[in-house]
């Protein structure tokens, strides 16, 4: 429509200067001296027009042959930078379709021609790491160093991860301490620190990191629990061979966490290994009575306190309560064993094999029948343990 109403209005005018032009007599005097020049008031108008249409098209004529590089330049920067993006496009991709050949290749031709230098040389340092080319991912890193040094905080946080999933906990973690204090509070880097103390078996600096993460939100609770628990139990298995350190140690644990089932049960052993078997039995006992735990009760039977008949009466009193929990018969068994019971050792071993038959409750009785001068029943006993722990050496 609107050409349309272009075309009309083009008519239009050529119409109406047609008739002005037919109705016009007027003269234009050219004076050069010595010469004179009379030409029509239509002719002159029309050779003015050509003479500053042919005037204009000639200067753009020249300017667009001065400009002429800048519009190859410009040109060739365009097709290059399309072709850059169309690699990095391509490198994605790839990369996310696991195809980590094409994804290096693609990656290190944008790379190449410094289309978003950090991202495409991280892009082709995480390829590089898929193919096990180490030395490959360890230039491309330097080059987004070299090319990219405001991306700092992306490069340093990639490497580490890298490392990490290389088992290089000491390098990720000197990696990471280059971060500014700034991002060193990164949740994701704090995380990759976690992930990196855990590797290196820093169990000590575990649990303070932890609590930075939670308290920016950045690991659920239940599991920032599990994590503590588990940095907890691996330093009492370091210190169950040092008992001034272990006591020291279990001292300075929260109050909460040392009533944990999984945190009594290894301080239990680790004061067991170290020769103190009262604390170990105050441990147990107390962790069990704000939770029972089958297995800390079996400890249990392994550390006999100072009174061991006031201890085989709080397991008796839990009896009460869990009367079926072969664990806890096979404890009562052992600390009446310890105290020269043997009718009560005897009915609390044959219990526990009523309940779950076990080789060590088999190796017990066996021990037990041995002492009473019944070497037969002894005797089937023992071969008893042999079977179930040939069948299972696990157990």
């Amino acid at each position: 429509m609107k050409t349309l109403l272009w075309i009309l209005a083009g008519l239009t005018l050529a119409v109406s200067l047609t008739i002005a032009a037919k109705y016009n007599d007027g003269l234009v005097l050219l004076i050069f001296p010595p010469y004179r020049a009379e030409l029509s008031l239509n002719l002159f108008v029309v050779l003015s027009l050509a003479a500053f249409i042919a005037l204009y098209s000639l200067a753009r004529m020249v300017q667009h042959t001065i400009s002429l590089p800048g519009y190859v330049q410009a040109f060739r920067l365009s097709r290059r930078q399309n072709k850059a993006r169309a690699a990095l496009s391509t490198a994605l991709t790839a990369f996310f379709e696991g195809r980590y050949v094409t994804a290096e290749k693609q990656a290190a031709a944008a790379l190449a021609m410094d289309e978003s230098p950090a991202v495409s040389a991280l892009l082709a340092a995480q390829a590089a790491h898929r193919l096990r080319a180490f030395d490959r991912r360890d230039d491309y890193l330097a080059q987004a160093e070299k090319k990219a040094p405001e991306q700092n905080l992306a490069r340093l946080i990639t490497q580490a991860d890298l490392l990490l999933d290389q088992r290089h906990p000491d390098e990720a973690l000197a990696a990471l301490k280059t971060l500014s204090v700034k991002d060193s509070r990164h949740p994701y880097a704090l995380r990759l620190e976690l992930k990196a103390l855990q590797q290196a078996k820093m169990w000590d600096q575990i649990p303070p990191l932890v609590g930075q993460l939670e308290k920016r939100e950045a690991i659920d609770s239940t599991q920032a629990e599990q994590v503590k628990i588990n940095a907890y139990v691996e330093n009492l298995k370091r210190k169950s061979d040092d008992l001034p350190a272990l006591k020291e140690f279990w001292q300075k644990l929260p109050g909460d966490a040392r009533l944990q089932n999984k945190v009594a049960l290894q301080a239990a052993q680790a004061f067991i290994a170290s020769g103190d078997c009262q604390t170990a039995a105050d441990i147990a006992g107390s962790s069990l009575e704000r939770q029972w735990d089958s297995e800390l009760a079996a400890v249990y039977g392994y550390c006999p306190g100072r009174d061991l008949l006031k201890q085989i009466e709080r397991a008796e009193a839990w009896l009460k309560q869990y009367p079926r929990d072969a664990a806890l018969l096979l404890s009562l068994g052992r600390l009446c064993m310890l105290q020269a019971l043997w009718g009560k050792a005897q009915s609390y071993l044959e219990a526990s094999l009523a309940v779950e038959a076990t080789p060590h409750a088999h190796l017990l009785l066996a021990e037990l029948l041995e002492k009473l001068g019944r070497p037969d029943e002894a005797c089937k006993h023992y071969r008893s343990s042999l079977d179930m722990s040939l069948k299972n050496p696990l157990e």
